[in-house]
């Protein structure tokens, strides 16, 4: 998931506070729900119709979802079939930012990611890492024997720090480029996403751009906001890299990936991303339980979605001869760019 970081958005802290006090106008407060399956199910519902953001983009009839799913409710019927069935009704909006939680359970959307391939194996991936690699800060690196660099980053949950990063591109000068591979990586903190992209921008480079909610209208949204990548003013890499990734590449690895992509001497290659582009928000039913929504869209430098996933440069599956043969398609196919790179 995307943790919401006030350090990643410090430039827009005046827009960032306008969408808290609109999200805050349209909690349980002003809209007066009993604490009832229906008042649960009519909370919920509208919570999404006021600041829910893909609508529209995914062409999402919300009116026809209620009443086919409103039909179904019963004054009598327990919490986990309540449960069960906005878990379902959630499901039509085909978003892994989307959750309700309640202290039994929370729903989840994961089909952007279960229904293609997993192009990738750690058990395969042991063969390239062995057992001396080095560990830094959630990163696992090692210098492979063709003198390319191996880096595995799979949470940006994980904090990387700057001093960390400096040591890992240190080692990493003497190769002929590097592979960052963040396949599964399902997210984190948009923090980590820019202390590792400053590494590949040796100027500020426009990369996309962010979009609030100012109504609670479908099209209700403010203009979109430019975003940047700031050049860091440590070290920094120069040489080729390869991003590898597949579809379990999600929220702010799916972000990592998009600004990658407008760093020079970066090249993409692998699956197209899971997507989750929108930057979620948290609010609350009349009975305690918590829903988690999509609520910014964010975009790319050509102001498309990207909720969908990211397409790579270079798109390569992993091929079955090669995996029973313990190697990995999408790293060889990345070693291969490097050399030819050099």
């Amino acid at each position: 998931m995307i943790i919401f970081d006030r350090m990643m958005w410090k430039k827009q802290s005046g827009l960032i506070l306008l969408l808290f006090l609109f999200l805050q106008s349209c909690e349980i407060t002003d809209m007066q729900f009993d604490n009832h399956p229906r008042g649960n199910f009519d909370a919920l519902w509208t919570i999404l119709d006021r600041n829910y953001c893909f609508f529209e983009y995914k062409e999402i009839d919300w009116d026809a979802i209620y009443k086919e799913y409103s039909a179904r409710i019963t004054s009598d019927m327990s919490n986990d079939a309540l449960f069960k069935l906005m878990g379902e009704m959630l499901a039509n909006l085909k978003d892994g930012h989307v959750n309700l939680a309640a202290s039994h359970d929370m729903t989840r959307y994961w089909q952007w990611q279960d229904d293609y391939p997993a192009n990738f194996d750690p058990t395969i991936q042991k063969h390239y890492l062995g057992t001396d690699f080095g560990i830094a800060a959630g990163m696992r690196y090692k210098i492979l024997e063709d003198n390319v660099g191996y880096i595995y980053y799979g949470s940006f949950s994980n904090d990387i720090g700057e001093g960390s990063l400096d040591q890992v591109l240190n080692r990493m000068a003497l190769c002929h480029g590097i592979i960052i591979d963040v396949r599964n990586n399902g997210g984190g903190s948009l923090t980590n996403v820019e202390r590792i992209t400053g590494r590949f921008f040796n100027e500020r480079k426009h990369i996309g751009y962010i979009s609030h909610k100012v109504g609670p209208g479908h099209n209700d949204f403010s203009p979109l906001y430019p975003k940047y990548a700031e050049s860091s003013n440590r070290v920094r890499y120069q040489k080729p890299v390869v991003v590898i990734t597949n579809r379990g590449c999600y929220s702010a690895t799916n972000e990592f990936v998009s600004i990658m992509k407008y760093a020079p001497n970066v090249t993409v290659i692998g699956d197209k991303t899971g997507g989750g582009s929108g930057l979620p928000f948290t609010s609350e039913l009349p009975n305690g339980w918590s829903i988690r929504f999509s609520a910014s869209p964010m975009f790319n430098a050509e102001k498309e979605h990207i909720e969908f996933g990211v397409e790579p440069d270079i798109k390569v599956e992993m091929l079955k001869s090669d995996m029973d043969k313990n190697r990995d398609t999408i790293i060889e196919e990345a070693r291969k760019w490097i050399k030819k790179s050099n």
